[in-house]
């Protein structure tokens, strides 16, 4: 494990920019939403290296917890509010590269997709350009599209856009379903399976008959490519290093494609829960986020419904996670190691995990 540098020892971090910018070495970088779920792996990473780390965010007080990721002083979060000129502004100024990892899964009052995805990203990136940033990374999602039927993933493609119109030499990464401790995938799920009996498995097929039985499932519903949120950080700070990275676009996937009955089954077997799972065709499901995206944190909305009428898998068109020199680390290997605290009794319950 690479220890960490002091700042007086600043780590000789080089990045290159285009036309005749030449080589020059990265001290400082402000990372935009540094204290969510991909960001604190981010930002951790950069102060391993030694780089003075600006985490950019709307609480400061709710994001003290990364001082601790660098020496004192090395890592600081200061307020910023994408949807604010002067705040962004602010944040980027005197910095050498920035990454913007802001995103919602819902909209809400003032956050709202366009806002944030389109509006909120094309701020950073003009604001980082004007003042003097060499390098920029956006990170948008795997299936953005400007002519889906989803908000989320429409304004991820504008958001996209938007970045590359005001800083031409961005490197973007599209991360499909992201894996990790904290996620909001396979911990939902995990958590509904200690609830409920059932686990949905959206997007299967009305039941048909087959070799002389009942076909509940079919293909299994939409497929993921789902991705260790430790090899997603690793391509973000790639990103910095790599002048071929300039003006790139990275798919991120793991090494498997699961449908949805596949990843249903593998929380299963990491919780070790009995659960029975439950066919949902997208009508049904689109009846049901009707109430439930009136919660104050959705479990399900109708544009996630929307969303997973599409495969989240990678298209095999962009370069990606090996591109960038990464081997990309399967799920199995991962998520087992912490949803085994969903186990009656909790994870050190030896009667379960015998």
């Amino acid at each position: 494990m690479q220890s960490k540098t002091g700042i007086g020892k600043m780590a000789e971090c080089p990045i290159r920019g285009s036309g005749n910018l030449g080589r020059k070495t990265m001290k400082q970088v402000t990372v935009f939403g540094g204290s969510g779920f991909v960001g604190r792996h981010v930002v951790s990473r950069l102060a391993a290296r030694g780089l003075v780390v600006r985490v950019a965010v709307r609480d400061v007080a709710a994001a003290s917890f990364v001082k601790p990721m660098g020496d004192v002083g090395q890592v600081t979060p200061v307020r910023a509010n994408i949807l604010d000129e002067a705040d962004v502004a602010s944040a980027v100024a005197g910095s050498d590269a920035v990454i913007n990892l802001v995103g919602i899964l819902f909209s809400r009052g003032r956050q709202r997709f366009d806002a944030v995805h389109r509006d909120g990203a094309e701020r950073i990136a003009r604001l980082s350009k004007a003042a003097g940033v060499d390098r920029f990374v956006q990170m948008s999602a795997l299936g953005a599209s400007s002519s889906s039927q989803s908000q989320y993933a429409w304004s991820k493609a504008a958001g996209e856009e938007a970045v590359r119109e005001a800083f031409g030499e961005a490197s973007i990464v599209r991360p499909s379903v992201i894996f990790g401790p904290d996620d909001d995938f396979f911990n939902q799920f995990a958590g509904l399976a200690r609830l409920s009996p059932f686990l949905p498995v959206f997007g299967c097929p009305f039941p048909t008959f087959r070799n002389g039985s009942v076909d509940l499932y079919g293909d299994g519903g939409t497929k993921f490519q789902p991705v260790y949120v430790g090899d997603v950080a690793d391509a973000i700070v790639a990103c910095l290093d790599r002048d071929d990275a300039a003006g790139q676009t990275y798919e991120l996937g793991g090494p498997t494609v699961y449908s949805f009955k596949q990843l249903m089954e593998l929380v299963l077997s990491a919780t070790d829960r009995n659960c029975l799972l439950l066919p949902i065709p997208f009508w049904v499901a689109s009846i049901k986020a009707l109430f439930l995206e009136l919660l104050p944190k959705p479990l399900l909305t109708r544009d996630q419904v929307t969303l997973l009428k599409t495969d989240n898998v990678l298209s095999g068109e962009a370069p990606t996670l090996e591109t960038l020199g990464i081997t990309p680390t399967a799920a199995e290997l991962i998520v087992p190691t912490y949803l085994d605290r969903f186990r009656r009794g909790g994870r050190f319950n030896d009667a379960q995990t015998a």
